[in-house]
């Protein structure tokens, strides 16, 4: 079985001319150095990573950096969305200064979401932009955050309000790092894959369905394809519309108000994916009132989701505030929200809404009385 999961690896072009670079699927950390050989890092990396993922990681990461010639550097941060603010932006950026980073040098972003926003974001801005390879360690990390360049930090209004475009040089998904991941974790990384499959591949829903237990048992084989089927999704979206000028919005199917839960629970209460389920259950059922959405879609998809241990109603959920917060969402144009709405399993389209009853209604019908 050892032999068989160190040959697995997928490689998936990200096609943005100049920006172009490959998203690597890996069982381990051993080709690493192969990989980040021919990119011109510079002479110096600055490797940030959390605490959880240090002590299983680092070593071998930093070791494949110092092969290809880098000095390596680097900073532990505590975990959880929290460490995402500007009050720990400014201190990486101290950190990045005082470790005599120059522009032809490179941040590695080794961690989730997490790490990787915060990370990219410090890249986007030091010196005017410096090099940035993001290594995701958890299954949202994988399909999503580490894909596409979309870096930040949040704010006390919202989520990701604060941040900037900044394509990675290389994405090394190193799965086995996944064998340590919390199951809470892990399964708050199966609502980017399902929302993938619901907006873009409805093989990818289907393949869910079947495998979905040993998906749970992260059996490779099943878990591999799953990650990579998901991950096109986002690639196709990425480099028809790199800039989130229109298309690429509906990769925000569920977090429009998933991201509002966040904001109003302070970041807190729940996983990034589990608010991002929340969000696909409301916005299913909006899209149902709206006539776009057909009740059986929004089913299939809640099924799903519940199968994979992710809520689709929770109790005491702060509505008003949710409401207000959903006024700061980067998707609002002449003080109309964009919601991405499902008119089948594997398609997606773009609806604006009003501030009106079925938007309350929608936010009503995922919390429990």
């Amino acid at each position: 079985m050892a032999g068989e999961r160190a040959r697995f690896e997928d490689r998936i072009l990200v096609p943005l001319g100049e920006r172009s670079y490959e998203i690597v699927l890996a069982e381990n950390f051993v080709r690493l150095r192969h990989e980040l050989a021919p990119l011109g890092l510079g002479r110096r990396a600055f490797v940030l990573t959390d605490r959880h993922v240090a002590p299983h990681y680092l070593l071998p990461v930093a070791r494949a950096l110092r092969a290809t010639g880098l000095q390596v550097t680097g900073a532990i941060l505590p975990s959880g969305e929290r460490e995402k603010s500007l009050a720990r932006y400014r201190q990486l950026l101290g950190l990045l200064l005082a470790a005599g980073l120059g522009r032809a040098d490179t941040l590695v972003a080794l961690g989730g979401g997490v790490v990787g926003d915060l990370g990219g974001f410090a890249a986007a801005t030091y010196l005017r932009g410096i090099a940035l390879v993001q290594l995701p360690t958890t299954l949202l990390a994988m399909v999503d955050a580490s894909i596409g360049g979309k870096v930040g930090v949040n704010v006390t209004e919202g989520k990701n309000l604060v941040g900037a475009f900044h394509q990675p040089r290389l994405v090394y998904a190193a799965l086995a790092t996944l064998d340590t991941l919390p199951s809470r974790e892990f399964r708050s990384g199966l609502a980017e894959v399902v929302k993938a499959g619901m907006i873009g591949d409805r093989r990818l829903i289907r393949h869910l369905e079947i495998e979905l237990d040993p998906i749970l048992r992260r059996e490779r084989k099943p878990l591999a394809m799953a990650i990579a089927r998901a991950v096109r999704v986002k690639v196709a979206v990425v480099s028809a519309d790199e800039r989130e000028a229109g298309r690429r919005m509906i990769l925000n199917y569920g977090h429009t108000i998933g991201h509002a839960i966040e904001a109003a629970t302070g970041y807190r209460r729940f996983r990034h994916g589990e608010a991002v389920a929340l969000g696909m259950a409301a916005a299913a059922h909006l899209g149902t009132a709206a006539g776009i959405t057909p009740r059986e879609v929004g089913e299939r998809q809640n099924r799903l989701l519940e199968r994979a241990g992710l809520p689709i109603r929770v109790r005491a959920l702060p509505g008003a505030r949710i409401m207000g917060n959903l006024r700061y969402d980067k998707k609002i144009r002449n003080e109309k929200l964009r919601f991405i709405l499902t008119p089948e399993v594997g398609s997606a389209s773009v609806r604006e809404q009003l501030w009106n009853e079925h938007l309350r209604h929608a936010i009503d019908s995922i919390t429990m009385s």
